[in-house]
């Protein structure tokens, strides 16, 4: 006859969060989850101790005081009465439009050179390997300061365009001046607009015109987008795709072009007026060094990127794509690039953030952006270097997850399905 055994299930005891491979994992988790804590409230702790001993508490009240200083480079309104609060956001103003700017011509750039490099033709595909080891090997800096120097050298001054028989003269229908103090180009007016809106108690305005043509752009293509979704639609229902590129441009443009027939728009050129020209949008030349020091300096790693992702492609679906006839521009076009996003896209985000980080080097050729600001003269004139640097680090931190996660919705929004 067969015995049964009664088993007494274990009871817990505070040993088995070591020893039991159960909860061995969780605790050691737990316990690292305390330290790191523990040593973040000690720093925390012993700051703001250190800074209550010198009568330095954290206080952003210097945010509403007078700056005292000018920037040279301005989207908004702007002067030395004006607030640390508002020289710090013309700052972060000048460090997106930096930034921005600098990522669409290094990504053009980039794609090209990575392109041109895998050329049959060995001098386009050798210069193009110069073009990136150059670029690549020397330091951002010394690009920044090398091509500073060139455009305050290389263009004329002011005073050249003057007189019957002028030295120099203006480009694209005397509409554009480039001098050694920055480039004038036409500025966007309104003969009918809607004003500007203001913001805290009317200290902080934003202009309606922009807002209104803004939202125009963005229902416009809104509205492309889903005449291409019907459209691939019907493709999948019946095979037809139908045609849609002029609705998509009519579309688009439309009713941007009657909105700026409705507020008068015309362009203001700038003029020669005493020693300067006046009018038009000033891009000065410390705008214009950081621009092309940036673009040319992140493109060479974009190239790269670029170069490695179209290798990726399995060479197949090149000659497959030949042998359907397909021209080789077309072949590049619409079967490689499109393959080859999936590998650039992931390192295309770093080098947007590394571009939009290494801008704080605009402060070495007197570009005011969020470093040369809050983080520059605010933080000498105020003393308020934790406050300061504490925001300047936050809005870095913001700008680089608000890249971050555009380009990662738009990787996933165009990801290929694999079959």
């Amino acid at each position: 006859m067969a015995q049964h055994q009664d088993f007494k299930k274990p009871t817990f005891e505070l040993s088995m969060l070591l020893y039991d491979t159960r909860y061995r994992s969780t605790s050691f988790q737990v316990i690292a989850l305390i330290l790191f804590f523990s040593l973040i409230w000690w720093l925390v702790n012993n700051t703001m101790s250190n800074l209550a001993i010198t009568g330095k508490d954290i206080d952003f009240s210097f945010l509403v005081h007078e700056s005292n200083y000018d920037i040279n480079q301005r989207l908004l309104e702007y002067d030395s009465r004006s607030s640390h609060g508002r020289a710090a956001v013309l700052g972060v103003l000048n460090t997106l439009v930096l930034s921005a700017i600098g990522c669409v011509t290094a990504t053009i750039l980039g794609v090209f050179v990575g392109i041109a490099r895998l050329s049959k033709n060995w001098i386009v595909a050798r210069i193009m390997t110069v073009h990136i080891e150059i670029f690549r090997n020397v330091p951002l800096l010394l690009w920044i300061l090398l091509i500073m120097s060139m455009v305050a050298h290389s263009f004329p001054v002011p005073k050249h365009f003057r007189g019957a028989d002028p030295i120099a003269t203006m480009k694209l229908f005397d509409s554009v001046a480039l001098t050694n103090r920055g480039f004038y180009i036409p500025e966007p007016l309104f003969s009918n607009g809607f004003g500007d809106m203001g913001f805290f108690s009317n200290s902080f305005y934003i202009s309606i015109d922009l807002i209104v043509i803004l939202a125009i752009l963005i229902g416009s293509i809104w509205a492309s987008g889903k005449i291409k979704a019907r459209a691939k639609r019907i493709q999948e229902e019946t095979g037809i795709r139908p045609t849609t590129w002029y609705l998509r441009l009519g579309v688009i443009f439309i009713p941007t072009i009657l909105l700026l027939v409705y507020l008068g728009f015309y362009l203001g050129y700038p003029e020669l007026k005493g020693f300067n020209f006046k009018g038009g949008i000033h891009l000065r030349n410390s705008l214009i060094a950081l621009w092309i020091a940036l673009s040319l300096y992140t493109s060479a790693f974009i190239a790269e990127i670029v170069r490695s992702g179209i290798l990726a492609v399995s060479k197949g679906q090149t000659e497959a794509a030949g042998a359907l006839g397909i021209k080789p521009n077309v072949i590049m076009a619409l079967v490689i690039l499109p393959q080859a996003l999936k590998v650039i896209v992931p390192p295309l985000i770093s080098n947007y953030l590394n571009l939009t980080k290494n801008s704080s080097l605009a402060i070495a050729v007197g570009y005011m952006d969020l470093t040369g600001t809050l983080m520059g003269i605010t933080l000498n004139q105020t003393g308020r270097e934790l406050e300061t640097l504490l925001l300047g680090m936050s809005i870095y931190l913001t700008i680089s997850l608000l890249i971050s996660a555009v380009i990662n919705w738009y990787n996933r929004r165009n990801d290929m399905v694999e079959r």
